[in-house]
């Protein structure tokens, strides 16, 4: 995260067209409106627009604006996103999501530099600076043939990684606080603290944050966070995708995680009371949780 955060106020100096890329829920729009503020263009407007909302059908309206009368329904004359976008950041949200009729249009917009709105002969010119955000491998949608080839060297002039918050441990904590601050007046504790470090987090930041406003509301009605995190959804199969060695350092290379010989044998001592059992262990309630789920996982799956 802190090379992603260097390039951020590298490319703040110009007005290069960036192109952010990352798992959902790594806070792309965060970074964009980031770099939006940095830059020269902050007095501008930043317009924001989720590429897989587009309909196909009002594609050129939506971009490039329209006159009145020019279709039913056209009342009164549109700018479109494009020219809202005029001296400040247009911001296109999962670019990978475009459909390839869009990707023309949007293409011919990015070499002319203007707009021609619907029912008008006329071109406007417009400036604007172009951040692009996907959670798509756009190279490999290329490849398949689902994303233009020109397009994609138009929009990935200065890509940068979001790395997902599973490869972000030592920041965790700081993004952590920094989140909980604004909802509570209280400080996280360090078990708390441990237990969220010890989440594997597929939902990233967004995940994150939705955990700690929901702890936020429960927490004077006896919910521990660690009873938040033994609900939350934890799909297994997606993290085997993942190299299981290289998850398994990154998640847990500041706790060590016990053997599920002794987990068994722990838990059989302390007859099933996973609080007990997990503070003998050494770990918290939800990592103890976590590590059953797992379990239970493995052997449904060869059972299968």
């Amino acid at each position: 995260m802190a090379d992603s955060k260097k390039l951020l106020e590298i490319a703040a100096r110009s007005s290069i067209p960036v192109l952010l890329c990352g798992e959902s829920g790594t806070g792309k729009e965060v970074m964009a409106r980031r770099l939006h503020a940095m830059s020269d263009r902050a007095q501008g407007a930043f317009v924001a627009v989720n590429c897989g909302a587009i309909s196909p059908g009002l594609v050129e309206s939506l971009f490039e604006g329209s006159c009145r009368g020019a279709f039913t329904g056209a009342v009164s004359n549109q700018q479109g996103f494009v020219r809202a976008a005029d001296h400040g950041t247009l911001f296109l949200d999962e670019i990978g999501e475009l459909p390839l009729e869009i990707q023309t249009r949007l293409l011919r917009i990015l070499q002319e530099r203007s707009v021609t709105p619907v029912g008008s002969q006329q071109s406007i010119p417009v400036d604007f600076r172009l951040i692009c955000a996907t959670h798509r491998n756009l190279q490999a949608a290329v490849c398949a043939g689902k994303f233009r080839e020109d397009l994609f060297f138009r929009l990935n002039v200065f890509p940068i990684r979001l790395l997902p918050l599973r490869e972000r441990i030592d920041e965790l904590r700081t993004i952590a606080v920094e989140i909980w601050r604004e909802l509570s007046s209280r400080n996280l504790t360090e078990s708390e603290l441990k237990s969220l470090c010890q989440f594997p987090w597929p939902g990233n930041v967004r995940q994150l944050k939705n955990v700690l406003e929901r702890f936020q509301l429960l927490q004077n009605l006896g919910e521990t966070l660690d009873d938040i995190l033994s609900s939350e959804p934890w799909d297994f199969r997606s993290l085997q995708n993942i190299h299981v060695q290289e998850l398994s350092a990154s998640l847990y290379r500041s706790v060590k995680t016990p053997a599920w010989k002794s987990i068994q044998e722990t838990l059989l001592q302390c007859g099933n009371n996973k609080t007990k059992a997990a503070a003998r262990l050494g770990i918290s309630r939800g990592s103890l949780c976590y590590q059953i789920k797992i379990h239970n996982q493995q052997l449904r799956n060869l059972e299968n």
